[in-house]
């Protein structure tokens, strides 16, 4: 009898009660996009759509164990890494997958929340940068955190291209430096592949404050489509086309009394099933 196994795509990520951002929203993306969603928490957020109210830590053991429990049974085919908030963590993470075989890695350095809460320890950004970059595939910064990677103010596509420069150097293989904070009518988010050059991706700004949590979305969207064995430009390319249809899908909808979440099934994919070889 033929056997066939799921892409796997494993989260790394914060938790959201509300459900739109953190490991909620991955795992609705994930399974959305027809892959098998397996997650680690890293993070205790207390949060809804009008804010973060506290953050409560996850033991780094406990996060080593369950990335463990999970790459010892469920290897994926991508990972998605969303709130890593300490100098501890980041190198715990890292510590516990170098020890498996490589596979691509998602990394959306989470450091501003929707509602523009601060979402990292200061320490913590170094620690990224020396010892999470160098094992990313690629990383997915908004504007916001791409003002704190480049250690300049970034308001404006200008300033973005400006930024995307700076933050190369810090050692990144792929980044997009995604452009949804800007207050014109088209939004430009920049994808700088490990090539010289960058790719542009234009989209109308629609009037709704339903993005909660479409970072997280992106990143895992980023990471379904490698897990289906997308090329990274094309994977980039269709994650974002998935956003964008996502925010649209969702924005009529009142969902809470701030920053609503996406439509994250507005076309669900069946559960893709590929034959074992």
């Amino acid at each position: 009898m033929t056997k066939y196994k799921y892409p796997s795509v494993l989260t790394i990520a914060g938790f959201d009660g509300s459900g739109g951002a953190g490991i909620q929203a991955d795992i609705k993306t994930i399974s959305a996009l027809g892959c098998y969603a397996t997650s680690v928490l890293t993070a205790l957020p207390v949060q809804n759509t009008m804010g973060v109210r506290n953050i409560f830590p996850i033991p780094v053991q406990a996060v080593s164990e369950q990335i463990e429990s999970i790459l010892d049974d469920i290897f994926p085919d991508a990972i998605k890494i969303g709130m890593v908030h300490t100098p501890e963590l980041v190198e715990t993470i890292v510590e516990t997958l170098v020890k498996y075989k490589k596979v691509p890695i998602v990394f959306d350095p989470v450091m501003v929340a929707t509602s523009g809460h601060r979402l990292i320890e200061e320490e913590t950004i170094q620690t990224i940068i020396e010892k999470l970059f160098p094992i990313s595939d690629i990383i997915t910064p908004n504007m916001d955190e791409a003002s704190i990677l480049a250690n300049m103010e970034v308001k404006t596509l200008d300033d973005m291209k400006i930024a995307g420069e700076n933050i190369k150097k810090l050692g990144c293989k792929h980044i997009l430096l995604k452009g949804g904070h800007q207050t014109t009518e088209k939004i430009t988010s920049l994808f700088y592949s490990d090539k010289d050059d960058f790719q542009t991706f234009e989209s109308l700004k629609l009037n709704t404050k339903n993005t909660h949590g479409s970072g997280c979305t992106l990143s895992s969207a980023i990471a379904s489509f490698i897990a289906q064995g997308k090329s990274m430009d094309k994977a980039v390319a269709l994650a974002q086309n998935y956003v964008s249809e996502a925010i649209l899908e969702g924005s009529d909808v009142q969902t809470g009394k701030g920053n609503g979440p996406l439509n994250h099934f507005f076309n669900p994919q069946k559960l893709i099933k590929n034959e074992l070889v």
